[in-house]
């Protein structure tokens, strides 16, 4: 790479390997049809992807958002956020009103006899061409 380019985007970007992992990312990026935003001048793409950083026409934080983004397998969904609970109140007044009654839940019960019979009615559904 060119070294004068490398030395220009260590000021932008000052960890080495970062600039390295930002500059490949834009490479491909502009391999892969991305607009330019300087002039080509005859260069490849690596070189190019540091002279855009080198003059700030692509911002470092966006190549890093988007270079975090690729390389995602799972993207995060923002969920909305569960409502809270009421609060129980400390009062025991208000704990007995709010109490629920269940003396006058009903079930409907049966005996083992009178399901097998009720099983004993059912049809089979006739079997089509389909299946």
């Amino acid at each position: 790479m060119a070294r004068v380019t490398v030395e220009d985007c260590v000021d932008k970007v000052e960890n080495r390997f970062e600039l390295v992992l930002l500059a490949s990312h834009r490479a491909r990026m502009i391999s892969s049809g991305s607009p330019l935003t300087i002039d080509r001048d005859n260069d490849k793409n690596p070189v190019v992807a540091l002279r855009e950083i080198a003059e700030e026409t692509v911002s470092p934080e966006d190549l890093k958002e988007d270079l975090i983004h690729s390389l995602q397998k799972f993207v995060e969904v923002d969920e909305p956020e569960a409502e809270a609970a009421p609060m129980v109140p400390s009062d025991p007044q208000q704990l007995q009103i709010n109490a629920v009654d269940d003396t006058d839940i009903e079930f409907d019960r049966i005996t083992e006899e009178e399901m097998l019979k009720g099983l004993e009615g059912l049809v089979p559904p006739e079997r089509s061409d389909d299946y």
